[in-house]
């Protein structure tokens, strides 16, 4: 094992007071805020984005999907959604930290969760779409795993780049 610097430290430190919590009925609004505060700082929010930020049960939930949130100092600052796309593979979508709370390791802790939590549920396959644009988010993806792959047809029109990680 390697020695740990004082910057592993502190960052091993941020990760244990981030809180994943599962959806529940009264997350729904934060959800829908955080990923509307990022998708409009770089994008134009569309139309299957408001359909799934307004209606989170129907079209994520109730198809065999999870959302998981990041509670940090007891506010919801992150989500990750997982869409079910077969037997075997979810589609990590809606993945969002607050602009504030950046910085913190709640991006890589949620993606380890909501990679955890797929593994969990069955899948052995996890897939993304994304924009390049957002340099830290592909970053972070790659940390995970993710590997990029040939886009396919999307119903997003700010997606240019799809990955996946084998679990």
């Amino acid at each position: 094992m390697k020695n740990l610097t004082t910057k592993d430290i502190k960052t091993y430190s941020e990760m244990e007071k981030v809180n994943i919590l599962e959806y529940a009925p009264e997350y729904a609004g934060d959800f829908k805020r955080l990923n509307i505060e990022w998708i409009e700082k770089y994008f134009i929010v569309e139309e299957h984005d408001l359909e799934q930020l307004n209606n989170p049960e129907e079209y994520i939930i109730s198809r065999g999907g999870y959302i998981l949130f990041a509670q940090y100092n007891n506010k919801i600052v992150g989500v990750c959604a997982l869409i079910r796309t077969n037997d075997t593979s979810f589609e990590m979508a809606k993945m969002a930290v607050s602009s504030d709370a950046q910085g913190k390791q709640i991006g890589t802790t949620l993606g380890i969760a909501t990679l955890h939590k797929a593994k969990a549920e069955g899948a052995n396959h996890v897939w993304l779409e994304s924009n390049r644009i957002l340099e830290p988010a592909i970053h972070l993806y790659k940390k995970l795993g993710f590997v990029e792959i040939p886009m396919a047809e999307t119903p997003y029109a700010r997606a240019d780049i799809k990955m996946e990680v084998w679990i």
